[in-house]
C-alpha cells in the first residue's frame, strides 16, 4: 500500500523550515500532500479571506525546489470542503480521494502536546496514524506514551529529524516590523 503523508498548516507563511521537514517527508513517503487551511479551527491567525493567497504561495514555493517537488503535492482539499476545517473530515474526504494510500497525518511536537483538543482525535489516531516532528521545548516520547497509555493501539511516530527552530509567527513578526527575511522564506 502507497504510503502518503499529509502536511497540513495555514502555511502562513511557508519557511526553510517547512523545506527541512518536506526534504525528511519525500524519502520517507510515496506521496506528500501539503494541504493549506483556510483557517485552523484551533487558531486566529491565518483567515479565510488570505487563504486563496497561501495557496498559490504554497505551489510557487514547492514548485521552486525540485528536490521536493516531484513528490509533493499542494492539495486544495479544504478549500472544497468548507468550514469547519476539521482534520478527520480531511482525512476522510483525502481517503476517498486515495483509497489505496495509507495515511500519515504530519504534525509538530507542539501540536501532540495539544492533540486531544482535536475533533475525534482518537479516530485519527486509529484509522490513519500521525508522525511528529520534533519542535523546542516538547518531549516527543513522553507525549506519545501518554497517549499510547490511553489506547495503545494509537497509531503515533516519532519522526527522527533534527530540531527546525524557525515559526512561521516569528517571520509575520519580522517582516510586520519590515526585516528583510527572505532567506528564512521556502
Amino acid at each position: 500500500m502507497e504510503q502518503t503523508a499529509i502536511y497540513s498548516g495555514s502555511f502562513n507563511p511557508l519557511h526553510i523550515g517547512h523545506l527541512e521537514i518536506l526534504r525528511h517527508l519525500v524519502r520517507d513517503f510515496d506521496r506528500v500532500l501539503l494541504v493549506v487551511s483556510p483557517r485552523n479551527p484551533l487558531k486566529s491567525t491565518a483567515t479565510a479571506s488570505d487563504a486563496q493567497a497561501r495557496l498559490e504561495a504554497a505551489r510557487a514555493a514547492v514548485a521552486r525546489h525540485p528536490e521536493t517537488a516531484s513528490k509533493v503535492e499542494v492539495s486544495d482539499i479544504e478549500f472544497r470542503l468548507g468550514e469547519p476545517n476539521y482534520t478527520i473530515r480531511t482525512l476522510e474526504a483525502l481517503k476517498s480521494e486515495y483509497p489505496d494510500s495509507e495515511l500519515w497525518l504530519i504534525i509538530g511536537g507542539d501540536q501532540l502536546s495539544d492533540f486531544r483538543r482535536w475533533k475525534d482525535y482518537p479516530r485519527i489516531l486509529l484509522n490513519h496514524g500521525i508522525c511528529v516532528f520534533p519542535r523546542q521545548g516538547y518531549d516527543l516520547p513522553a507525549l506519545a506514551d501518554d497517549l499510547q497509555n490511553e489506547n495503545p493501539a494509537y497509531r503515533i511516530r516519532l519522526m527522527d529529524m533534527p530540531l527546525v527552530n524557525i515559526s512561521s509567527t516569528q517571520i509575520r513578526e519580522a517582516l510586520s516590523r519590515g526585516e528583510d527575511l527572505s532567506g528564512l522564506l521556502m
